[in-house]
């Protein structure tokens, strides 16, 4: 027997927000996520072009621009979209 969220009253309490709430997070996250891809892919494309920028010390940094980048491009889309329907869309798989 398979168990859903409706059988455990409570699992995951919910609070009705108002829709300008999820519009405005939305459009925040939006801006955030293209500041932050564009943000990290010029760090990236500066240290690939500047012989003087790669160090072994700076490797770090490039280690965290392109997780930041792909956070970024994979995270933003999804919570962006989600705000603007209110709900998860992907599914109960997704």
């Amino acid at each position: 027997q398979k168990m859903t969220v409706q059988d455990v009253p409570h699992a995951f309490p919910t609070v009705d927000v108002p829709d300008h709430a999820h519009y405005t997070i939305g459009v925040v996250i939006l801006l955030v996520g293209i500041t932050g891809t564009l943000g990290n892919f010029l760090v990236f494309y500066a240290f690939c072009r500047s012989r003087s920028l790669q160090t072994p010390a700076n490797i770090l940094i490039i280690n965290l621009a392109i997780s930041d980048f792909l956070m970024s491009i994979t995270q933003s889309p999804v919570f962006f979209t989600n705000s603007l329907y209110k709900h998860w869309i992907f599914g109960e798989k997704g």
